[in-house]
C-alpha cells in the first residue's frame, strides 16, 4: 500500500496576477492566499520556510544533495513517486502532483505543438519534489522561491508576517535590498532559497539533459513568483534574465491554470512522453 506524504499548500500559489484571461477560467480562484480551506496549512509552510531558509542553510543543502546519490531511477519512475505527494504549499490543489505534471505538459502541448522540449518541461518541472519523499520537510522543497542573502521584497508571499525570526535579516550583510549581491549580477549568481526548482535544475545539469537553455531556466525559476509575476528583484537581473523572462511567464500560464480536478488519462499519455524522455534524458538517472 502506497503511503501518502502530506506536503502542504504551495505558498507560491497565492498571488499570481497578469495571466492571460483566456487561459485562466476564473483567475480569482487561483493562488488565493487570503481565504480558503487550505490557507492555514499554506501559511504554516511559508512561516517555517521564511524562518529557516538562510544563506547558511541553502549552502548546506547544495552540499548535501549536490552529489545526487539519493536514488537511481528514470524520469517516469520519479513521476510515479509523486503520486504519494500532495503539496502543502499549494492552496489550489489537493490531488497528487503526478497528475499536475501531466496536466501542465498537456496544456503546453496543446498551445505549442511544435515545441516538444517545452512539453517535456511541463512533465519535469516539479519532479524535484521527490525530496519530500527522501525525508525533507515541505518548507525546504515546495512553495515560492526567493533570493537569500538580501532583504525579501514586497511581493514575496506573506512577506510582512513570516520573516521576523529569520536570522539573516538581523545580519547587516544580508538585510539591505541588494545584500551580498552586486547590481545586475544576474540570477545565475544569486543564491535562491532551497527547494525543488534548484534541486531539479542541478539534477538536469548533473545528468546532462540535452534540452535547450530555456528549459533549464524555466525549471530553475518557475517558482520565483516575486520576480516573474510580482515584478520585484529587477536590480539583480542581467539582460539574459530579462530575455528569458517571457519563457518563464509563458510556462506559468500552464503551471497555474491547468490545475483542474478533471484528471488526465495518464496511461494513454505515457508513450508520448516516454518518447520525449528517450530523446532528451534517457535511461536511469542519478537523483
Amino acid at each position: 500500500m502506497k503511503m501518502k506524504v502530506a506536503v502542504g499548500p504551495d505558498p507560491s500559489l497565492v498571488y499570481r496576477p497578469d495571466v492571460d484571461p483566456e487561459v485562466a477560467k476564473d483567475k480569482g480562484s487561483f493562488r488565493n492566499y487570503t481565504s480558503g480551506r487550505l490557507l492555514d496549512r499554506v501559511f504554516a509552510t511559508y512561516k517555517l520556510m521564511h524562518t529557516q531558509q538562510t544563506v547558511d542553510f541553502v549552502r548546506k543543502k547544495h552540499t548535501q544533495f549536490g552529489g545526487f546519490s539519493y536514488k537511481k531511477m528514470t524520469v517516469l519512475e520519479a513521476v510515479d513517486m509523486l503520486d504519494r505527494l500532495v503539496d502543502e504549499s499549494d492552496p489550489d490543489v489537493d490531488f497528487p502532483n503526478s497528475f499536475h505534471a501531466f496536466q501542465t505538459a498537456e496544456g503546453i502541448r496543446k498551445a505549442h505543438p511544435d515545441k516538444d522540449w517545452f512539453h517535456l518541461v511541463g512533465l519535469l518541472h516539479d519532479l524535484g519534489k521527490v525530496l519530500v519523499l527522501a525525508g525533507e520537510p515541505q518548507w525546504a522543497v515546495v512553495g515560492d522561491t526567493f533570493p537569500v542573502g538580501c532583504r525579501p521584497q514586497a511581493s514575496v508571499v506573506f512577506c510582512d508576517s513570516t520573516f521576523q525570526d529569520n536570522p539573516d535579516l538581523q545580519d547587516p550583510r544580508y538585510s539591505t535590498e541588494l545584500g551580498m549581491y552586486q547590481p545586475h549580477c544576474g540570477l545565475e549568481n544569486v543564491l535562491m532559497s532551497w527547494g525543488h526548482d534548484e534541486y531539479m535544475y542541478q539534477m538536469m545539469k548533473f545528468n546532462k539533459f540535452s534540452l535547450p537553455p530555456e528549459a533549464f531556466y524555466v525549471v530553475r525559476f518557475h517558482s520565483f513568483y516575486p520576480w516573474h509575476t510580482g515584478g520585484d528583484y529587477r536590480r539583480l537581473c542581467s539582460e539574459q534574465d530579462l530575455a528569458m523572462l517571457p519563457w518563464v511567464q509563458e510556462f506559468n500560464k500552464f503551471d497555474l491554470y491547468t490545475k483542474s480536478p478533471e484528471l488526465p488519462d495518464v496511461d494513454a499519455l505515457r508513450p508520448y512522453y516516454q518518447g520525449l524522455i528517450d530523446k532528451y534524458c534517457p535511461g536511469v538517472l542519478s537523483w
